[in-house]
């Protein structure tokens, strides 16, 4: 995924923790506010594992992510990573990250460009 659709600022993520939209599943929490310009960011908390595992999974995340990108709709996402995602698969991460986003209804429709 390329570095222009990344969220770097701390403002940034806090904004989206304020005044963005919460669903969750078992593996992960997503907060988005609707914007104008695509932009995501990962968290992933020190109770998961050590380093090597914190990376592993926000790997996971941003590649699922990127597969999902081009049917989404712009805005500001934030994916936040449970206990329960370090010991989850690639592909239970790209469910659990379908579901969150079929949840709050954020799939472009195929008539909408």
């Amino acid at each position: 995924m390329q570095k222009e659709f990344r969220l770097r600022k701390n403002g940034q993520f806090r904004y989206v923790y304020r005044k963005g939209k919460s669903t969750g599943s078992r593996e992960l929490v997503l907060n988005f506010v609707r914007a104008p310009k695509m932009l995501v960011g990962f968290a992933v908390s020190k109770k998961i594992g050590n380093a090597v595992m914190r990376n592993l999974v926000k790997r996971r995340l941003r590649e699922a992510f990127r597969q999902e990108m081009p049917l989404l709709r712009t805005g500001m996402y934030v994916f936040t990573a449970r206990e329960s995602a370090g010991q989850s698969d690639y592909q239970t991460l790209h469910k659990s990250m379908r579901y969150v986003l079929r949840k709050q209804n954020l799939y472009r429709h195929s008539d909408e460009k």
